[in-house]
């Protein structure tokens, strides 16, 4: 396919070196190059149409996308904006607009421009798609399921809609409603190897021990990374009590992405939970050196030295947490109570 592209690319280059002004052979040759994945060349693309036409309302939405992807949000709502002052009725600019203000988490703005693209088309998906997300990112999972369930109204084999709101009802505790719904993405794709996991723990949830397993066991078998499917079997196998095989689901994790953390961490919580501190200890102190900036570790470390009684080295983890994520108010609320407990004992004399 790509030899064929190529060979439409060379002929598109040819007729353009020929008719220079012809506005229809750039926005073809963008298209070629965007197949081809080959995004700077699109760019150049798109900027050499805009120098001769700079109000061409595709080439200037294709810009913004471009650097959307590139994560530059001005230089993309920027050109986005250019867009609108052509042709302010085309919904397709608005929804752009508020994916921008999504990824800035401004959510008001973001749903300002979502509602003005619904305004103009208001049987698109994507856009109560976009919707549903944003809410759901601000943990409003009621509203996030009424705008999915709007979406699959509109397309009910939308595979993003039908994932997002399985989660949504996974977090609204309807196990029943987000396995059906992650069940008609496996029928769609039964090679979908994340939604595998997703039946995986929702019946672990429900207690469907066997057929929770029979869901890790093919996800394990499915081409991709295992990191994430280890990890959540591990937990399954936790909460079924087969500990010893948790273990190794962990460790097996571990094995795939060693400067990843997770696997570790829930190992050591698993320690910690058994009272094996020191090994829980050491896997937190492995963790922390991998990244250094995980505030949640540290905690999870001074938890594990104040089970053990040792008071003081509690306190400077629970310290360095707060260095870390000086915001959070637990944290603070631990550090403070182990400190004053800490304090009084001195004051009384009692051995720390």
């Amino acid at each position: 396919m790509s030899t064929d592209i190529q060979k439409q690319i060379n002929d598109l280059i040819m007729e353009m070196a020929k008719d220079p002004q012809n506005i229809e052979n750039y926005h073809k040759l963008a298209e070629l190059y965007l197949k081809m994945e080959d995004y700077d060349k699109v760019m150049s693309v798109l900027e050499s149409l805009l120098t001769i036409k700079p109000d061409d309302v595709q080439a200037l939405v294709g810009m913004g996308t471009m650097w959307f992807y590139e994560k530059d949000f001005r230089k993309s709502l920027s050109y986005y904006n250019r867009a609108l002052e052509v042709n302010p009725k085309n919904f397709l600019i608005y929804y752009n607009m508020g994916n921008v203000f999504a990824e800035w988490k401004n959510f008001p703005k973001a749903l300002f421009y979502y509602n003005r693209a619904i305004d103009l088309n208001s049987t698109n998906p994507e856009i109560y798609n976009a919707i549903a997300l944003l809410y759901q990112d601000n943990e409003d999972y009621v509203e996030s399921k009424a705008y999915y369930e709007k979406a699959l109204s509109l397309d009910p084999e939308n595979i993003t809609a039908l994932v997002d709101m399985g989660n949504v009802c996974f977090k609204l505790f309807d196990y029943e409603t987000a396995l059906e719904l992650y069940k008609k993405v496996f029928a769609l794709n039964p090679d979908n190897k994340i939604v595998a996991i997703c039946i995986g723990n929702t019946l672990t949830l429900m207690r469907e021990r066997e057929k929770a397993y029979n869901y890790f066991e093919k996800a394990l078998k499915m081409e991709g990374d295992n990191y994430k499917a280890y990890i959540c079997y591990a937990i399954a196998l936790s909460e079924f009590g087969e500990y010893d095989m948790a273990v190794e689901m962990y460790k097996r994790a571990e094995n795939i992405k060693p400067k990843e953390i997770d696997a570790q961490v829930l190992l050591a919580n698993l320690y910690t939970n058994f009272n094996h501190l020191d090994m829980a200890m050491d896997l937190y102190k492995e963790a922390i050196r991998l990244k250094p900036n995980s505030a949640e570790t540290y905690m999870l470390l001074g938890n594990a030295h104040y089970l053990k009684g040792e008071i003081e080295q509690s306190i400077g983890s629970y310290r360095s947490s707060i260095n870390i994520s000086p915001e959070n108010d637990e944290y603070r609320l631990v550090y403070t109570q182990v400190l004053d407990e800490y304090i009084d004992q001195k004051r009384n004399g009692e051995p720390v």
